[in-house]
């Protein structure tokens, strides 16, 4: 199965393409694409849509793997990363791709096996995981990290991420309680 990893943004949409091979994992592309240096986010988001859609239509991947929104400190920086997700969104739904959402936190799980993971320790382990020479460049990197999730989608990693966050918290200790 080819599957896109996209890491949207306004001035840098890093995306990254590999076969998932009955569990074994081969790294196809991966790039940055980066709208001429605009004022105007409206021509920005029209690059990204295009530019996207190139990639889409040559290297023919069959499922999407999109990091979901978080919550920025700046509305301002929010939104605007909402809108360049957006049209990163409809390139894919354009190009009929089933497209599969996972946080930050799932992505950095499923690929580093630690949550918060820094971007440098992300590099590195899809360079390894992907087993390419050189490392990529972030935003390519934490696409390639998106679409590498897809493949964990039922790992334990990501499993467990998903039941801790439902899990109440004990009072006083701080440690999560198990109930079966």
């Amino acid at each position: 199965m080819r599957i896109i990893g996209v890491d949207p943004g306004s001035r840098a949409t890093g995306y990254g393409v590999i076969d998932d091979d009955r569990g074994g994992l081969r790294h196809v592309s991966h790039g940055v694409i980066k709208p001429p240096r605009m004022d105007d986010l409206p021509a920005r988001l029209a690059w990204i849509f295009k530019e996207l859609g190139r990639v889409i239509s040559e290297v023919r991947p069959e499922i999407a793997s999109v990091e979901r929104t978080f919550v920025s400190v700046s509305p301002k920086s929010a939104l605007i990363l909402g809108e360049a997700r957006g049209a990163a969104v409809t390139a894919l739904s354009v190009a009929r791709l089933q497209v599969v959402e996972y946080s930050a936190r799932e992505i950095k799980l499923a690929v580093t096996g630690y949550g918060s993971a820094e971007k440098k320790i992300v590099q590195q382990m899809v360079q390894k995981l992907l087993a390419m020479e050189t490392v990529p460049p972030n935003d390519a990197a934490d696409a390639l990290a998106a679409a590498i999730c897809y493949t964990q989608g039922n790992s334990p990693l990501v499993a467990l991420t998903k039941r801790r966050s439902r899990r109440p918290r004990s009072r006083g200790r701080g440690k999560f309680v198990v109930r079966g």
